[in-house]
């Protein structure tokens, strides 16, 4: 008789499940990024309704029925705002519920005359052109430009870039050997990527014996310039021209060429470098003003390079992206510029130089 062997059963173990510790640090970190986004909503809610700009005009402190009243809005809604507020450290409230803004905010979201001024970056990172359009192009990969973007979009970015102005003219500058100096006796000035004139005005504030030309590609951004320059009163040293970085050649020779937050959207990077060389004098410097852009994941996850990262978003809609520091020194090293020099100036801020 044959006897038909009965299949072996083999019982395997569940998969191992985590250990509870670790699901633990892992929820709290979702729930950090939950409470950030609540906070960066509190913040863009405070700028919108007055509320910050209340504070700082009084001191002394406002229970929520006083800060409701001079701001008109509702009691409740204003004291579940205060409370989200001091929940993320931007109000201190006292012992008769009086709040205040807490040390330094009303400078770092009020002020954008400072070199540390960020309450730009809450109103830009609220606008549809960067997230909201990024996830609703990610399965196409739609591109678009600058002229593409809303003015609401275009004015967001200048209140944006305008500390990175105030760091880098006249301090930044002056990190630059000899060329404060050589500004302050007279100087021919060309900025690339000139925008709304921020820079210009700036530039020719400061240092009242150069002329400045700045170069844009955007005919909105140009207009707005020259309605600045205008209102400023510095028309008469101020030239603009509309013109892709691309196709700008000046051989008239400058003393300094620069270019803020903008370099990293050249569409041919080289070209333009190798245009600005073309259009220095012997001795002339190229000064370049960026974001320092991690060189390794793990140099990603600091806050600063998390808000890189967010910037990101909008670059890669218009085809393009930030780059590390090595990028730029390498770029200009490789055109022939000699004493090549970078440093970081703020974790989101960089400077390149060098000179012809």
């Amino acid at each position: 008789m044959t006897t038909t062997a009965k299949p072996t059963t083999v019982e395997t173990a569940p998969p191992a499940q985590p250990a509870q510790p670790e699901i633990q640090q892992q929820a709290g970190k979702l729930i950090i990024h939950v409470a950030g986004h609540i906070a960066f909503k509190t913040i863009t809610i405070g700028q919108e309704n007055g509320l910050f700009s209340a504070l700082k005009r009084h001191t002394e402190g406002l229970t929520t029925k006083e800060l409701a009243a001079i701001v008109e809005a509702d009691e409740f809604y204003v004291g579940v705002w205060a409370q989200a507020a001091y929940a993320a450290e931007l109000l201190e409230v006292d012992g008769q519920n009086r709040y205040t803004l807490a040390p330094h905010i009303g400078t770092l979201l009020l002020d954008s005359s400072h070199p540390g001024y960020v309450g730009g970056m809450p109103v830009v990172f609220s606008q549809s052109e960067i997230l909201d359009d990024f996830s609703a192009n990610l399965k196409s990969g739609n591109r678009i430009w600058w002229n593409d973007t809303s003015p609401e979009f275009i004015d967001a970015v200048s209140g944006t870039g305008k500390p990175f102005y105030t760091r880098l003219i006249p301090s930044g500058l002056d990190k630059v050997p000899g060329l404060v100096e050589k500004l302050n006796n007279g100087a021919r000035v060309l900025e690339l990527a000139s925008g709304v004139g921020n820079g210009l005005v700036r530039f020719a504030k400061t240092f009242p014996n150069t002329t400045v030309i700045g170069v844009d590609g955007d005919a909105h951004s140009v207009d707005l310039a020259w309605e600045r320059v205008k209102q400023e009163g510095v028309d008469s040293r101020v030239s603009l021209v509309q013109s892709t970085l691309e196709n700008f050649i000046d051989e008239e020779g400058y003393d300094l060429v620069y270019i803020n937050i903008s370099m990293h959207e050249c569409r041919d990077i080289d070209r333009v470098t190798e245009n600005v060389k073309r259009s220095l004098k012997p001795g002339g410097v190229f000064v370049i003003s960026d974001f320092p852009f991690p060189a390794t994941h793990e140099g990603l996850r600091t806050p600063a390079a998390r808000v890189l990262t967010g910037i990101q978003y909008f670059e890669a809609q218009i085809d393009d992206q930030l780059v590390p520091t090595a990028v730029f020194v390498d770029l200009l090293d490789r055109h022939g510029f000699g004493d090549v020099t970078a440093f970081d100036i703020t974790p989101v801020h960089n400077l390149i130089f060098g000179t012809k």
